[in-house]
């Protein structure tokens, strides 16, 4: 588990082929690799990978061609946001997030509002139900919260910090994003999915 706190920025050193998938070769920058082992757990723009080897500071993990055909950014060298994950004791600054990236999004919108960024950006159909005004939502693994819903379309308000120690500041329109919904959305639907499943049923002849 994350909490979508970023930790420091990174940099896709290398991408690998493999059989069924790539290889990465990280530079974790300033991420603190005292703790890390391998088998440990890192998120990379919002999508948890598990580290394989490390080299100095580089850092190694797998990615699988079913989660590169689900996510992006990690498909080519580039910059990349990195957070190790969360100890059960550890303070928690953003909201609870999994690094299971749930669809891709497409940033409508990108501007400065003074000091601050607008950010718009429009979810896949099957994700805009769980997008809601002051509700959570994970974006190439930064913990946000949306200030405005307009169907498919959500808006988010950057503070100067946020832009300045992420990836996001290298967004403009048309660029593509990782989302992961709000973990207790996900499961509110399902529960209230199940109920209406069992009332229907209860209806039913048997």
């Amino acid at each position: 588990m994350f909490s979508g706190i970023v930790a420091a920025t990174g940099r896709i050193l290398s991408v690998t082929p493999l059989e069924d998938g790539v290889r990465l070769a990280v530079d974790v920058g300033t991420l603190d690799l005292d703790d890390v082992q391998l088998g440990d757990s890192i998120a990379n723009n919002g999508v948890c990978l598990t580290v394989i080897a490390r080299d100095g500071n580089t850092v190694h993990f797998d990615v699988s061609r079913e989660t590169l055909n689900c996510t992006v950014g990690l498909a080519e060298p580039g910059e990349v946001n990195l957070e190790k994950a969360l100890r059960l004791a550890d303070r928690l600054g953003g909201h609870l997030v999994t690094g299971h990236v749930d669809g891709i999004g497409e940033v409508r919108k990108f501007d400065a509002i003074g000091e601050s960024h607008e950010l718009v950006i429009r979810a896949p159909a099957a994700l805009a139900g769980y997008i809601a005004r002051k509700g959570s939502v994970t974006i190439d693994g930064v913990s946000l919260t949306v200030n405005r819903v307009d169907g498919r379309d959500f808006s988010i308000n950057l503070i100067p910090h946020t832009v300045q120690v992420t990836t996001l500041k290298r967004l403009a329109a048309g660029s593509t994003v990782n989302l992961e919904i709000d973990l207790i959305a996900r499961y509110v639907e399902r529960m209230q999915a199940w109920r209406n499943d069992a009332t229907r049923n209860e209806g039913s002849p048997a």
